[in-house]
């Protein structure tokens, strides 16, 4: 069967898909977007998330045909989603299904290749940057779960305590750390952009 759906703010068409493939597999293996991570294929470690038309889910539990039409973002498009928070919606989050590219944009959208920023000047998303300056990446397998998770999280609740972060990411599992630095993290994300405001 063919997909068609939106990753990143673009319009995509997978084809070839079977009904049982996740969405985790299709990302991974035939759009080669490898930041979502392949670990329990369970939904127990939250390794693989993305957000699906703005909710947090585990893609891996998330079979490809029941993303037709809607939209998929991962932590390869945080940067280019943060932007876009930033620029059309100050102070509030994009609401489920209502921003995505408009033809226009999409049809002067030009392929670049693999390695090439996807943001002028390889600008990271607000979340992204706090993770590297609170330390937060260790080997780095539950750090785009985490960061997807985190943004979304800033995204609802902008000045979370820490009862709200620890809840957030409870399905994220990280293997290396005590999770304080990740904490530490979310904590700096949320002061920053409280001090931008």
């Amino acid at each position: 069967m063919r997909v068609n759906f939106t990753v990143n703010g673009r319009r995509h068409e997978a084809d070839d898909v079977w009904e049982g493939e996740s969405l985790l597999y299709v990302l991974r293996e035939r759009m080669g977007l490898p930041g979502s991570k392949n670990a329990c294929e369970q939904g127990e470690c939250g390794s693989c998330t993305v957000r699906l038309d703005g909710v947090p889910v585990c893609s891996c539990l998330v079979a490809a045909g029941q993303v037709e039409g809607r939209e998929v973002v991962t932590v390869e498009g945080l940067a280019d989603f943060a932007a876009h928070r930033s620029e059309r919606h100050p102070g509030s989050g994009c609401a489920s299904g209502a921003c995505g590219t408009a033809l226009d944009e999409a049809r002067r959208w030009q392929a670049r290749p693999s390695g090439e920023e996807s943001r002028e000047g390889g600008e990271l998303a607000p979340i992204q940057q706090a993770f590297i300056d609170a330390g937060a990446v260790q080997c780095g397998f539950c750090t785009p779960g985490l960061l997807v998770a985190a943004d979304e999280l800033l995204e609802r609740n902008p000045e979370p305590s820490d009862a709200d972060i620890r809840e957030a990411l409870s399905g994220n599992l990280c293997r290396c750390t005590g999770y304080e630095k990740i904490l530490d993290a979310v904590r700096l994300a949320a002061a920053r952009a409280e001090e931008a405001v």
